[in-house]
């Protein structure tokens, strides 16, 4: 790596973890225990390699707050964008695990030891093997559909009508977004709507067995 390179990649890199620090997320990352800490980059790696969808973030979080951690899902959110820029910049750069924690220079000194021992490991056992196409960074800009549940229910009486009994359908969807976050989306639909929903669906996969 030409040495003007190098040092535009550590500026980017620290310039990444400053504002990691400014937010106060850097903090957290002191507070996640090593093994949490460790699923979180290996869902990172795993997203940017196209092996899964998104990071569940959500899920991690409630599971290091039981652990008894202060942490939001807004501060474990910039964690793991913070680290997806990381290791997507260390990916089309080819570094190697050296090279990596070489590269963020000062921002090692910001980041807890722990932390630092697990990029290393993370990145010398899964990093290789991330593919950083153009046409894989085209694909990043739009969120990707992970999942669809459903239930049927039926709204009660109401203060207004005595006897409102009427069934409804309640979706959830469950997409990521472009950097690999993972959100539910929910949302009510009566019967016809949810007829017209189906539908829709239907005609789609007619379309799709032309194809």
């Amino acid at each position: 790596m030409a040495a003007g390179s190098s040092g535009a990649l550590a500026r980017a890199l620290a310039r990444a973890l400053a504002a990691l620090d400014d937010s106060g997320a850097m903090e957290k990352i002191r507070l996640i225990p090593q093994d949490f800490f460790a699923e979180l980059c290996e869902q990172i790696i795993q997203h940017l390699n196209h092996k899964i969808p998104g990071i569940n973030t959500v899920d991690l979080c409630q599971r290091i707050q039981t652990s008894g951690v202060d942490i939001n899902i807004g501060d474990l959110a910039k964690v793991a964008n913070t680290l997806s820029f990381l290791f997507s910049t260390a990916a089309r750069n080819n570094l190697s695990t050296e090279e990596l924690v070489t590269t963020l220079g000062s921002g090692v000194s910001m980041l807890p030891k722990h932390a630092v021992q697990v990029i290393r490991h993370v990145w010398n056992e899964q990093g290789k093997a991330i593919a950083v196409s153009e046409d894989a960074r085209d694909m990043a800009t739009v969120g990707q559909f992970v999942d669809m549940k459903w239930k049927l229910g039926v709204a009660m009486s109401s203060d207004t009508c005595r006897s409102l009994k009427y069934p409804y359908v309640t979706v959830t969807l469950t997409v990521a977004d472009p950097s690999g976050q993972i959100t539910d989306k929910s949302f009510e639909m009566t019967v016809p709507q949810f007829k017209n929903f189906f539908r829709q669906f239907k005609e789609m996969a007619s379309v799709l067995e032309t194809v």
